[in-house]
């Protein structure tokens, strides 16, 4: 399939009707799009501006938005199928768009409806790519009052001004910021100690990207480290605040977190997919020799990637795929749930999703590396050329993706939900 030009954006499908349908055509078309040039795009590693003007072309920023004009008013289950099969073609920028996907919904989780309908009016009309990060982690230079204190000091703060908020500080990110059109980020007030979240505009002066170069795996991400210097925050860019401790906080806005791993998770399951359907075609046309005095093999000797011990290990590789997608979709169909109930999300319930999602992103990450590794060296020894096609990019970008989290805290928390009925802490990010 000839590659779409930027230049040229043509839009077909901009402002695309809301029959769910549609999606799985327009998504398949820019899947095979970017498979075509998917390994020398790893290769340059520079930044995604003509994949996001891809993304663009086909409509998908704008599909998780409400119906309404330019607005396709699709909901988790197909926004979590398309990052999955984009995922298969360039796990980057599935990854990119499911941390877009996740933020649109961040002005639902934390603020008003009237902040949530501006924030994904704009994203649908201006097809707006969203990056950034809701939660608020410690800044990495301690200062010496915070550590006698027993804690670091935010590394985003926003202090109050007459014309409402003035961003500082410094921040890394996994994906988009050298692309995004705007970022939502969680940011402490220094005077209340709230955590604010603010809709920021990147193409301010006060805004510094650094893109991250030479990145081991998911280098079409756009990540990077932005700092923010005296950035103006209009009262109408505060989209909310998130609660300080469990005792303020919703269940429902404790889905943000739960929204994003499950969108990470679909993008660890796309790595999988599309590592075994690439490795399927090289080792159905490289040549197979097996011993001639091996009676067992012989009625393998004709077919298309006909060594036994070759066909054994497809087995057990797709067998471990089929289980890790077997155990992602009822955590997918409880997540849609739960984010169709909004404020009426139970404490109960959001446990049960919670431990659902901990399960997929485990087994998930546990088999993107497991397969990804084993299918280097199934293709190292069945033939393919040293200048293999790559295959090394699917288990680098699946060792970054999983690297992000630890699995000890979530899998012990499953234990201890299975055992003892515990439901994990609202504010325990499992």
């Amino acid at each position: 399939m000839p590659k779409r030009s930027a230049a040229h954006p043509a839009a077909p499908h901009a402002g695309l009707p809301a029959e769910d349908d549609v999606w799985p055509r327009v998504t398949r078309e820019l899947a095979d799009d970017l498979a075509v040039d998917a390994l020398s795009r790893d290769r340059a590693g520079k930044p995604p501006s003509d994949e996001l003007a891809r993304l663009r072309e086909a409509g998908l920023p704008a599909l998780l938005t409400p119906p309404g004009p330019l607005r396709s008013g699709s909901d988790w289950r197909t926004a979590c199928a398309v990052i999955r099969e984009i995922a298969a073609a360039d796990s980057s920028i599935g990854e990119l768009l499911g941390r877009h996907y996740a933020l649109t919904w961040s002005a639902r989780f934390f603020g008003t409806p009237e902040t949530a309908d501006a924030l994904e009016r704009g994203t649908a009309t201006a097809q707006w790519l969203l990056a950034g990060d809701t939660t608020v982690p410690a800044a990495e230079s301690d200062t010496r009052a915070a550590a006698l204190a027993g804690s670091a000091p935010p590394d985003l703060t926003l202090t109050p001004t007459k014309a409402g908020h003035l961003l500082n500080g410094r921040r890394s990110f996994a994906a988009g910021v050298s692309v995004a059109d705007r970022l939502v980020l969680g940011a402490v007030c220094t005077t209340t100690g709230d955590t604010l979240i603010a809709l920021v505009d990147p193409a301010h002066p006060g805004v510094t990207t650094d893109p991250a170069h030479d990145r081991l795996g998911q280098r079409l991400t756009g990540a990077g480290t932005v700092t923010f210097d005296g950035v103006p925050i209009p009262p109408a860019g505060i989209l909310g605040s998130a609660a300080r401790d469990e005792h303020h906080v919703t269940p429902y806005a404790t889905l943000a977190p739960l929204a994003l791993r499950l969108a990470l998770v679909h993008v660890g399951l796309g790595i999988v997919e599309g590592a075994l359907a690439e490795a399927r075609d090289v080792s159905r046309a490289a040549p197979h020799s097996r011993p001639a005095e091996d009676p067992d093999t012989a009625a393998y000797g004709e077919q298309p990637g006909g060594d036994p011990y070759l066909l054994l290990a497809y087995g057990e590789l797709v067998a471990a795929a089929h289980t890790a997608a077997a155990v992602v979709e009822p955590a997918t169909e409880a997540l849609a749930r739960g984010l169709l109930m909004g404020p009426d999300l139970g404490v109960g319930e959001r446990a049960d999703i919670a431990v659902l999602v901990a399960a997929a992103e485990a087994v998930t990450n546990e088999s993107a590396i497991r397969i990804t590794t084993r299918i280097l060296e199934l293709t190292a020894t069945s033939g393919t050329p040293a200048h293999d096609p790559g295959f090394d990019r699917f288990w680098r970008n699946a060792r970054v993706l999983t690297a992000q989290r630890s699995p000890a805290h979530s899998l012990r928390a499953i234990g201890d939900h299975y055992l003892n009925g515990t439901q994990p802490p609202l504010m325990l990010r499992i």
